[in-house]
């Protein structure tokens, strides 16, 4: 048993390894001159740090209004003075969602849609990493249920907004947030909750992977029935952000001396998740993963179309959505 749990650790490290050489000699994405944004819509789930802050940063002085989604009040707060303080044309704000809860996201939803904003752009960025076994407020473990089950269950509940503001050669755009762990991930349908044998590392690259599986699923539901939204799965590398905040010890020590060198800043990472939600060369395009400004192929079971939807499936049931 114990030779299996190291199976994903050792396919994740290695996995690692890799991407750091890769960001060792690859300059991070340089983002091109982006149309303005004036007048459209974007929620940002996360957004009050790290990736999250520089996406919604960077969109608002596009001349986006920008909807900061987060469970931190006073990091929210902080995070809207920041980016007024800036002057730009657009305009942010802060708005409550707790991802753990599903009650707290059907609030959310609720709330926004009270208003009559349109939504032209959703970037379900908010994620967390090697947390110890532990469940949501629904029951689930942590990484699926915050990662995915969450930001599953809002972006469901907002494609109707979504699909009514985009248009045709004016898309609407779902940016979501995966990353190069979901290569190692293995998606186990009898056991999502990853209690047989619980690893952080596993659970959190099983539910990147559930990301990119939902991504490529939700895009060829929207292109059968010709609704002006797209879909895509984006990939940040390896950034210093707060999601390492909860590595053991040594390896906080080990990591120091390597972020300055190979580790991507937060605006360098998050400027993947701008680019697909802003740059002209990306209208009309979706089912991609993106990494570095590329398409890139993802993972070959990412690509397993009865895989798509059994998620699919199993997840709207554990969020209580009926299936299509």
């Amino acid at each position: 048993m114990w030779l299996l749990s190291l199976l994903p650790l050792v396919r994740l490290y290695l996995c690692g390894v890799k991407v750091l050489l890769y960001q060792l000699f690859n300059r991070s994405l340089t983002l091109p001159v982006l149309p303005k944004q004036n007048g459209r819509v974007a929620i940002v789930t996360g957004g009050t740090r790290g990736m999250g802050f520089e996406t919604a940063r960077h969109l608002a002085s596009l001349g986006m209004h920008v909807v900061i989604a987060g469970n931190e009040k006073e990091e929210g707060t902080a995070a809207v003075k920041r980016i007024r303080e800036e002057g730009g044309k657009g305009k942010a704000e802060f708005m409550f969602l707790d991802l753990t809860s599903l009650k707290s996201v059907r609030q959310f939803v609720q709330t926004f849609k009270a208003r009559g904003l349109p939504l032209h752009v959703l970037v379900n960025n908010a994620g967390t990493m090697l947390v110890p076994e532990t469940q949501t407020q629904d029951g689930f473990e942590f990484h699926f249920g915050l990662n995915y089950l969450g930001h599953f269950l809002l972006t469901n509940l907002l494609l109707d907004v979504l699909k009514k503001s985009g248009r045709h050669g004016c898309c609407s755009r779902v940016v979501t947030v995966s990353s190069a762990t979901h290569y190692g991930g293995v998606m186990d349908m009898d056991d999502l909750n990853s209690k047989r044998c619980y690893n952080s590392l596993g659970a959190y690259s099983q539910s990147k992977l559930a990301l990119v599986l939902f991504t490529y699923y939700l895009q060829e539901q929207l292109t059968a029935s010709g609704f002006p939204v797209t879909a895509n799965a984006v990939d940040p590398g390896m950034v210093d952000t707060a999601l390492y905040d909860n590595l053991w010890s040594l390896a906080q020590a080990l990591k120091k001396p390597v972020v300055k060198l190979l580790f991507r800043t937060p605006a360098e990472g998050a400027s993947i998740s701008i680019y697909a939600a802003a740059a002209s060369e990306m209208e009309g395009v979706g089912g991609c993963y993106l990494y570095n400004g590329k398409k890139k192929q993802s993972s070959d079971i990412s690509y397993d179309s009865e895989l798509q939807a059994e998620l699919w499936k199993k997840s709207c049931q554990l969020v209580g959505l009926q299936v299509a």
